[in-house]
């Protein structure tokens, strides 16, 4: 018997093939907008995640700058004018063993990366040679430092520049720090909390000591974190060296608390943008409730005649849901495949890869746009249905 009501149903659908296309029109556009934001939303947590990775293990401590720029025991100034003395390294150093703690040098200058070029400024970051293996990613090419003659550079200034290793670079206007020749290129990073080597240049501590006059006056110490928690880290060095409330020494920051900040707020955009694609959903159910309630009101008498030859409530209302279900079955599923072409798209042109777009979040985010779709179409045919199968047959009859 359920079988002559679902081809009713059917018919039903063909009869008003308009108004039940532009129903489906409507639960596609809100799959596909649910989905598509869903899937964007995954895809750059993701693509985050996976620059910051290798970055998760870290705690960076640099000079303390607050309190109305007061810091290191001194007057007033910029973050940039305050340094980690050797004695505050040695305290790190201690505090966090047997972590390892890597003092960093770093600066801003001018170059020139051939001959005739123009002068560009990078960052240049000094570093210990026995540390450098374990502050820096893979190298794509030749080896770590060996001597005050060399350096590393970032993948991006590579390829901007055209460097390869054995290249030679100017470093201050007119050469006035001599030549670094290049051996080797750093792995692209991303982004990172501690040292950006992308666009930048890597010295040894040696090199960056003789040639800007300073010793044991760092702009910041990386921990890499080994053993223990980062965030146990984080509090053993400010106990150690901001042990005077006052006057604070120094800012430590712990890379997986504020990953897990980033990740928190990412989680909480992506929800907010796929609840502004829930609404053209919403939108679209009250089209499938009004279209269910036409379709009632213009089979009144069609309904009294079933009802008046022994046609159930139970079965009345299943012809009534069967339709709403082939709708949002049918428009849920063409957007589920539009969503999937949408989120290609996006993450093309956004995040510049679609690497993200086939892995389990992602997909996730288009079944659930499907089974929303799906959901909301029938919820929206429930009333309609109910209210046709409680009709009086004998007022559906007379009725003109």
């Amino acid at each position: 018997m359920s079988t002559i009501f679902w081809e009713i149903s059917k018919r039903n659908i063909r009869i008003h093939m308009l108004r039940s296309t532009l129903a489906m029109l409507g639960i596609i556009i809100g799959v596909v907008a649910i989905g598509a934001m869903g899937v964007l939303g995954n895809s750059l947590t993701q693509e985050i995640s996976s620059s910051l990775s290798s970055v998760g293990d870290s705690v960076i401590v640099t000079p303390y700058a607050g309190g109305g720029g007061m810091g290191m025991g001194g007057g007033g100034g910029s973050s940039a004018d305050l340094k980690l003395t050797d004695q505050n390294y040695q305290q790190i150093k201690r505090a966090v063993a047997p972590n390892v703690a890597i003092p960093v040098y770093s600066t801003s200058e001018h170059m020139k990366v051939g001959v005739g070029s123009d002068d560009i400024v990078a960052s240049i970051y000094g570093i210990p040679t026995d540390q450098e293996k374990d502050l820096l990613p893979e190298l794509e090419a030749g080896d770590y430092n060996n001597g005050n003659s060399g350096c590393l550079v970032g993948s991006t200034f590579a390829k901007d520049h055209n460097l390869k290793v054995g290249s030679r670079i100017s470093i201050g206007s007119d050469g006035k720090y001599g030549a670094l020749r290049v051996t080797g290129i750093i792995k692209e990073r991303g982004m990172s909390f501690d040292i950006s080597t992308d666009s930048a240049l890597v010295v040894t501590k040696e090199w960056f000591e003789n040639t800007y006059n300073t010793i044991d006056e760092y702009n910041e110490v990386v921990v890499k974190v080994t053993s223990g928690d980062t965030a146990d880290v984080k509090t053993t060095i400010e106990k150690q060296l901001n042990r005077n409330t006052k006057e604070k020494t120094v800012s430590v920051t712990d890379s997986k608390a504020t990953l897990s900040t980033i990740y928190a707020t990412f989680g909480t955009v992506t929800t907010f943008v796929t609840a502004i694609g829930g609404i053209s959903m919403v939108v679209a159910g009250v089209s499938i409730f009004n279209i269910m309630m036409m379709s009632v009101n213009e089979r009144i008498k069609e309904i009294g005649i079933m009802r008046s030859i022994g046609t159930q409530k139970k079965e009345v209302m299943s012809m009534f849901i069967y339709e709403a279900t082939i709708i949002g079955v049918i428009g849920s599923l063409i957007g589920g495949i539009f969503c999937i072409l949408a989120g290609y798209a996006v993450s093309a042109l956004m995040l510049g890869t679609t690497k993200y777009l086939f892995t389990v979040s992602s997909m996730t985010s288009v079944v659930e746009g499907v089974g929303f779709g799906i959901v909301i179409c029938i919820a929206c045919g429930l009333y309609p249905a109910w209210q046709a199968a409680n009709l009086n047959p004998i007022d559906a009859l007379r009725h003109e």
